[in-house]
């Protein structure tokens, strides 16, 4: 009788293992820049890696809603300003990672070690290659000036991405400064405001405005179908602090079931064998300084990054909202 007992003591501890391993992500990016990172996982550790999909206001919901009965273990998303958001609703916990540290910049995370950046958007300056010279072009601030008057196309002020970078404007230049360019570049608009980059960008190729404000991989999408469109991309601010960059990220929520198999995902997001194909997807940064980015992304030339905690994004993003508002920015 004793081997039958140990047999099923044998099966119940290894179900047990298998069990903990199943790792719970709760994903707002696209399932086509996922799926490829989890089945790489899959393969490389024998982890069995769920993605439920979902845009990241429902899924921070969502995670709210469940409390303690989430089976999450991980919320992957795209923007500082979402993740604080989701640190702040105390919706993720607090992990301490000597690799993360080691490779993610201390800029590109929360200083509570609440979320981690994964790859870098830069969201930087755009122009008409037939209508403008780079030599016209230097900061955020100067697409205020009345010289661009009629000629700016921005995105919509809904969008989390054009809140973050005001955000971090606030930090960076205070708030005087900040109104006075957002006001500006509300009264150099040549048009309404665009519902996405894309739609932004195609309106400079087709020389509706002149210049504008786009994350870079929105440029390298349409680049890719069409080369011979005249966009050329500008790095903001060389002179200054550098070009505003975001995140994607991700963070361990806050009721975890497999804690550790979470954090091992998120280290292995973060080293040299995953980063060019975290960021290689969607034509971002790799946000591990030791990772080159993709040949289709370094010929955009090299740039200065703003090295303010992105964390600011969040931090001063009711405002960022409040100051839009105020000066007619829709």
């Amino acid at each position: 009788m004793k081997k039958p007992l140990l047999l099923v003591a044998l099966l119940a501890a290894w179900s047990g293992s298998a069990l903990s391993e199943e790792l719970v992500v709760y994903s707002a990016r696209g399932e086509q820049l996922v799926k490829p990172l989890v089945d790489a996982y899959r393969k490389e550790t024998g982890v069995d890696v769920k993605l439920v999909n979902d845009q990241e206001g429902p899924l921070m919901e969502r995670l709210r809603a469940e409390g303690s009965n989430s089976p999450a273990d991980l919320l992957l998303t795209v923007d500082a300003g979402n993740l604080w958001q989701a640190s702040k609703r105390g919706l993720l916990k607090p992990v301490k990672s000597p690799v993360l540290d080691a490779n993610i910049p201390a800029h590109l995370r929360d200083p509570k070690g609440e979320w981690f950046g994964l790859s870098i958007r830069a969201r930087t300056i755009f122009y008409n290659t037939q209508k403008v010279k780079p030599v016209q072009l230097s900061s955020y601030e100067e697409l205020a000036d009345p010289k661009w008057k009629g000629k700016l196309c921005l995105r919509s002020s809904k969008k989390v991405y054009n809140q973050s970078l005001v955000a971090m404007m606030l930090a960076d230049i205070g708030p005087v400064r900040t109104e006075r360019v957002v006001r500006g570049w509300v009264n150099n608009l040549a048009t309404d405001v665009f519902a996405d980059d894309t739609k932004m960008l195609e309106a400079i190729a087709a020389g509706q405005c002149e210049v504008g404000i786009a994350n870079t991989y929105y440029y390298g999408r349409m680049m890719e179908k069409n080369p011979s469109l005249p966009i050329g991309i500008f790095w903001a601010d060389q002179a200054g602090k550098g070009t505003h960059v975001n995140i994607s990220g991700a963070g361990v929520t806050r009721y975890a079931k497999n804690e550790k198999g979470a954090v091992r995902f998120i280290e292995w997001l973060s080293s040299e064998k995953a980063q060019n194909l975290f960021a290689d997807l969607n034509m971002e940064y790799p946000v591990n300084p030791k990772v080159k980015p993709d040949p289709r992304v370094a010929a955009w030339g090299p740039f200065k990054q703003n090295l303010i905690n992105v964390a600011n994004a969040g931090t001063r993003q009711a405002e960022a909202v409040m100051l839009m508002d105020r000066v007619g920015y829709r």
